[in-house]
């Protein structure tokens, strides 16, 4: 009975820790995990995967579920687009549901330049090979028929960037089917395991000290979305990143009428209707820098306003949860990604909101590095040394939020 019990575990209970691993990598959420996932794909098994939480407890179980590719710089385009296209295939090669519906992506525009910055987008894209283009009020209606379009409103609708293969994941079954693939590969996963901070020597990490214990490390990977900082500096490197809440909030579940994502970058609003009829909604970031998970009044205050003008049925609807999770924002909105200064301290830091589209991506190019050496060519351009060398990749006005 006990070996059948075993057999049908997700992973591996948490074991004790060994005194040292090939690759040691901080943070249990999407991007560590999948890292550690496609490592095993490359042979390197040697591996442990730290969180001070519980797995998918950070940003990765705090998102809104959105997956889309249709950013504004050739770099994101291309980066956010051959992540969408693993997550395509990511179910059926890891033998789990991730539940994810392509059903479509619209960036509503408000006003004449709105429409010219969406233009702009989709001609980004379609270089890119992306599917987004722009589409008229009329055409908008007939994918949103419960949708309100009218002119009588404070942000009429005059039209959207209209990206097909964007659409939602269940985020949970993301970070569930990537930490039973990396354990299946040999991976150790320790929840409850803090890091205190990180033993240098010249340009390398030597070690990982935690309330558990310090292990020895070859190659350290920071992954912690919101606490990036943090363990840059006890590595001592420096991350240029502010941190501030974001929040969401779900009602409770409604007849199905919306089957394709909705996003304004003016009205800062962005939702989509679950599976299970719920309403999921996400609004701006909060402008302060705070590592406080709590949410505010204006927030729903704001949100609601505006899901109202675009849905005016919802009116009676209950919210059933709100919450807020942390992100991470750089100078130029895009991630920093890839080598350091110190030889085997690589990072994932400054999402933004972005970090859950990318997990995939971002686990097989860092487990690319391990295992090479070299930088791969499709991250190249996140390098933390942008900032020294004036090469920035600004992803400004790329999403429904400050950034």
């Amino acid at each position: 009975m006990r070996d059948l019990f075993r057999k049908r575990r997700m992973w591996r209970p948490r074991g004790d820790l060994e005194s040292s691993y090939d690759v040691v990598i901080i943070g249990a959420g999407a991007h560590g995990l999948a890292t550690a996932y496609y490592l095993r794909q490359l042979g390197i098994t040697d591996v442990a995967v730290l969180d001070k939480g519980y797995i998918g407890g950070g940003a990765a179980g705090r998102n809104t579920t959105i997956l889309r590719s249709n950013y504004k710089t050739p770099e994101g385009a291309r980066f956010y687009d051959a992540s969408v296209k693993l997550y395509e295939g990511l179910g059926a090669e890891m033998g789990f549901n991730l539940l994810f519906s392509q059903c479509g992506h619209l960036t509503l525009a408000h006003s004449d330049r709105a429409m010219f910055v969406m233009a702009n987008r989709a001609e980004v894209n379609r270089l890119q090979g992306i599917d987004s283009h722009l589409i008229g009020p009329d055409e908008v209606q007939a994918l949103a028929p419960a949708m309100y379009v009218g002119e009588d409103t404070t942000y009429p609708i005059l039209g959207a960037l209209y990206h097909p293969p964007g659409g939602i994941i269940r985020h949970d079954a993301v970070v569930w089917g990537l930490a039973r693939g990396a354990d299946a590969g040999g991976a150790e996963i320790h929840p409850g395991t803090e890091v205190l901070g990180l033993d240098r020597s010249g340009d390398r990490i030597t070690g990982v000290r935690t309330n558990r214990g310090t292990v020895r490390a070859g190659q350290v990977l920071n992954c912690t979305a919101g606490w990036s900082t943090l363990i840059g500096d006890m590595a001592g490197v420096p991350l240029p990143i502010t941190t501030h809440i974001l929040q969401a909030c779900v009602t409770e579940p409604v007849k199905p009428f919306l089957d394709v994502v909705i996003v304004s970058s003016q009205m800062h609003v962005y939702l989509s209707q679950s599976d299970r009829g719920e309403f999921v909604m996400g609004s701006e970031i909060e402008p302060w820098t705070t590592y406080r998970m709590q949410g505010t009044l204006n927030f729903l205050q704001d949100l609601t306003r505006h899901t109202l003008e675009l849905f005016p049925q919802l009116e009676r609807a209950r919210l059933l949860r709100a919450w807020a999770g942390l992100c991470d924002l750089s100078p130029d909105y895009s991630p920093i990604l890839g080598r350091t200064e110190v030889e085997n301290f690589h990072v994932s830091a400054g999402w933004g909101t972005y970090g859950f589209k990318a997990a995939p991506i971002v686990g097989k190019m860092l487990a690319e590095l391990v295992a090479t050496g070299r930088t791969p060519d499709l991250i190249a351009p996140f390098a933390l040394e942008r900032f020294y060398t004036d090469e920035l990749v600004s992803e400004l006005a790329a999403a429904a939020v400050s950034h």
